[in-house]
């Protein structure tokens, strides 16, 4: 069983940045691409990036598009979230997951989720 774990979460001021990172206890060949969700209260959970792990090509949902930026680490079984110019909105529980479907935002092709971090965006 893969394990996933989130960190990096925390309390932020809007504007400032922090990096989320998500370690895998291994990668195996049906986790071709590693994505980064997120969930608000009452919200439905939503994709926000996500990042091929053999070419590193990335996608981006349009909301986080130029203030954030998903890397991978494959040596370290680590994915980043560089997360920059936070808004209250940003705030969220934040988790990654992986998926053999190619580079998609859709939760529903994605499974082995981590069990999130808590990010506080404060304006």
């Amino acid at each position: 069983q893969v394990q996933v774990v989130e960190s990096g979460g925390g309390l932020v001021q809007a504007g400032g940045s922090l990096r989320l990172s998500c370690a895998f206890s291994e990668f195996t060949l049906d986790m071709g691409v590693i994505g980064w969700f997120r969930q608000a209260p009452g919200k439905e959970r939503e994709g926000v990036a996500c990042i091929d792990t053999t070419f590193g090509l990335t996608d981006y949902a349009d909301s986080v598009k130029g203030r954030f930026t998903i890397s991978r680490d494959n040596a370290k079984k680590m994915v980043y979230l560089q997360m920059s110019s936070l808004k209250s909105e940003d705030t969220a529980v934040y988790y990654c997951a992986a998926t053999n479907w190619g580079r998609t935002l859709v939760q529903s092709r994605y499974n082995r989720w981590g069990q999130g971090t808590q990010v506080t965006v404060s304006s």
